[in-house]
């Protein structure tokens, strides 16, 4: 099968985590090409693959030389082609909310992802919140507690199973585990199930043993 995800740096690349983790849960096969950000080099190499110069991009060579940039636009891609993996619930009101919910995650939480930037290497180290992302960790907390409760029967995730709503928060989950930021027992729960899976340990073992470093992302 002819799919190639390139990604950026696991240790920080939270958008390129999304359809990685996706692909791997679904059982996607795919090959990966990592190209380091803010490398000599690297834009241009991006560019190559997505017009954005941004990662991930998913490559396509099954169904003709196709090239999808921007991690929710790869998730449905993925959907329509493997509907068997169930990325979207079946049920129509459970799926309109997952690609709400999605949605909102795509679009919105600078404040926490400005604040708190994925780096799974770091060791887990509170910092003082702001304001504004005390709102974007409430907010979410009530998001995840609410397609639990509304929604999760059948498995551990936000809809059941894992889908792509899971993958979209995954780089949350990341960033208040790092950054031990407190939420409620539901949400915490949620937490455990997403880090406990095998292919969220493998991208962790894999950006432990990556030696860029972005400064910018280096928070004590």
């Amino acid at each position: 099968m002819a799919l190639t995800l390139v990604i950026g740096n696991k240790n920080y690349s939270s958008w390129s985590l999304r359809p990685w983790i996706a692909m791997k849960v679904a059982g996607v096969a795919f090959s990966e090409i990592v190209i380091p950000l803010y490398e000599p080099g690297s834009r241009e190499r991006i560019l190559e693959v997505s017009p954005t110069g941004k990662v991930p991009a998913l490559v396509d060579g099954d169904i003709g030389d196709i090239h999808i940039w921007e991690s929710i636009a790869i998730l449905d891609h993925l959907a329509d082609r493997f509907p068997q993996a169930g990325l979207w619930p079946a049920d129509p009101a459970a799926r309109a909310h997952a690609r709400s919910v999605a949605a909102e995650m795509h679009a919105g939480f600078a404040p926490l992802r400005r604040h708190c930037p994925m780096n799974m290497r770091r060791p887990v180290k509170a910092r003082d919140l702001t304001a504004e992302v005390e709102a974007d960790v409430a907010r979410i907390d009530r998001l995840w507690t609410e397609c639990r409760t509304r929604f999760g029967t059948g498995g551990p995730f936000l809809f059941g199973p894992f889908g792509a709503a899971d993958a979209m928060f995954a780089p949350v989950v990341s960033r208040l585990h790092t950054y031990d930021i407190r939420v409620g027992a539901v949400a915490s729960r949620y937490m455990e199930a997403v880090m406990g899976l095998p292919a969220w340990q493998a991208w962790h073992a894999a950006a432990e043993r990556e030696p860029w470093v972005m400064a910018g992302n280096e928070i004590e």
